[in-house]
């Protein structure tokens, strides 16, 4: 069986070099940032069409690792833009650190991406939230978990989970990354 590709979903604004996406994307060659048409004004069609093309260009199967916005797009590409044979490919998604389009946070130049699509998303998920993330709470993340049929994880104060959380390589997610790998 080959190790799947993992395309690394960031959010608005892109990952920095020290955020956790970042630092998995440094260390193992897998891992493959989808790269966006414009990290600070997101339109929802131009991100899903570019996570549609990566994936049906992979070679073989893939998982996602989606931060933020990132995890919206996997959401509205996943049940609205992919094509069965293209959904075949994905093994599974870690949705880190969901934002509330509707919240006071969420960014004015992201565009399209509420309501969220609130149905089982089709291959198995993980939705990983914090108690204190300023772009989403974790009563939304637990409904979407919830309709999503995604596992949940609550980490805890952790802001945004990004850079600022200190939790470097973070290797609890990889761990769920691979589990998500083997279910697949």
């Amino acid at each position: 069986m080959n190790d799947p590709l993992v395309f690394v979903l960031p959010g608005y604004g892109d990952s920095g070099p020290l955020h956790w996406q970042s630092r998995w994307a440094r260390a193992d060659a897998r891992f493959v940032r989808v790269a966006m048409p414009d990290w600070e004004r997101a339109f929802r069609n131009g991100w899903c069409l570019a996570l549609d093309r990566a994936v049906r260009a992979a070679p073989g199967p893939v998982l996602l690792a989606a931060h933020s916005l990132g995890t919206l797009t996997a959401a509205w590409w996943a049940t609205r833009y992919a094509r069965p044979d293209t959904l075949a490919k994905v093994r599974g998604a870690l949705l880190v650190a969901l934002p509330d389009p509707s919240g006071p946070a969420f960014p004015a130049d992201a565009h399209g991406f509420g309501p969220v699509p609130l149905e089982r998303l089709p291959f198995p998920t993980r939705v990983v939230a914090s108690s204190d993330d300023p772009y989403g709470s974790l009563a939304f993340a637990r409904n979407c978990a919830q309709a999503w049929g995604s596992a949940f994880h609550e980490l805890g104060p952790r802001g945004h989970i990004n850079a600022d959380s200190g939790l470097g390589d973070w290797p609890d997610a990889r761990g769920w990354l691979d589990a998500l790998a083997r279910r697949g």
